[in-house]
């Protein structure tokens, strides 16, 4: 009896799928609402069902929700040698970088890190060849809707805009990954932290760390000694911290250490930078 009741809610829910697409649902909440049915029936797995829904949501967000604000913007001045902002550079681990000109609102073009290489290997790094290796920037209001600046971006094949505010200053800056996070949650890249670790060391002196890391793990690995009392998690710590869900690319302090947050989304922080802070 129970498996004629089973079939029969899988027939009706196929009959309401058939009939959605013989009727097309009315709105786009009535399709949420069919996907998640379906999510419900097993039809459709957890993560198909929240990439359908980042893919339907992203036409509700603008630039101006995901951008990583001016104040935050790494950019080189096309003034500087190589040997000034290669720190820089080194240390952000970014891929493009906006290149300025007198002031942040003078945005020259675009500075790909793959094209540094020659400047690297010229024995004087005091040159000033960047110029030369400018891409043009792409401009872009901060009332554009994700869904057609994620067209744009793959129409042009660009990676890369620079956030344009009502009176022509920078607001700030996004990136093609920025939009597809948006979509398809966080993306990994060589920087992440490897699935079975919750800290991961860099070059620069600095640490990635996993929002989800314990503060009693944190605490043994820094020597460091912040309470679990009342959060069990360094993501919970540094939330607190700023008193707000921060976006990508805030920065705090907490102690001796920086906390910069690399990956968030609109519920919980997922990646941070720790950097240990020299105290006089």
């Amino acid at each position: 009896m129970s498996e004629d009741r089973s079939s029969n809610g899988q027939k009706s829910w196929l009959g309401k799928l058939t009939q959605a697409f013989v009727h097309e649902p009315k709105n786009r909440q009535e399709l949420l609402e069919l996907l998640r049915e379906a999510h419900q029936n097993k039809l459709l797995d957890s993560e198909a069902l929240a990439i359908v829904e980042g893919a339907i949501q992203v036409a509700d967000l603008q630039v101006r929700d995901i951008m990583v604000p001016r104040s935050q913007m790494i950019s080189i001045k096309a003034t500087q040698t190589p040997r000034e902002f290669l720190p820089a550079v080194i240390d952000a681990a970014h891929s493009r970088y906006p290149v300025i000109g007198e002031s942040h609102d003078d945005v020259l073009g675009v500075l790909l890190a793959k094209d540094l290489l020659p400047l690297i290997l010229k024995a004087d790094g005091d040159s000033d060849d960047v110029k030369k290796l400018l891409r043009p920037a792409t401009f872009v209001p901060e009332s554009k809707r994700l869904n057609v600046l994620l067209r744009e971006f793959r129409a042009n094949h660009n990676h890369m805009a620079i956030v344009i505010d009502e009176y022509g200053g920078v607001a700030g800056l996004v990136t093609i990954e920025d939009v597809l996070e948006q979509i398809v949650g966080d993306i990994e890249d060589e920087h992440d932290v490897e699935e079975d670790s919750y800290i991961k060391p860099l070059p620069s002196g600095d640490f990635l760390v996993k929002a989800l890391t314990p503060v009693e793990n944190f605490n043994e690995f820094f020597d460091s000694s912040f309470s679990d009392d009342e959060f069990d998690t360094v993501g919970g710590l540094v939330m607190n911290a700023f008193g707000h869900l921060p976006k990508r690319a805030e920065i705090t302090e907490i102690g001796a250490y920086r906390f910069r947050i690399l990956s968030a989304d609109s519920r919980r922080i997922h990646l941070l930078r720790v950097s240990p802070i020299s105290r006089p």
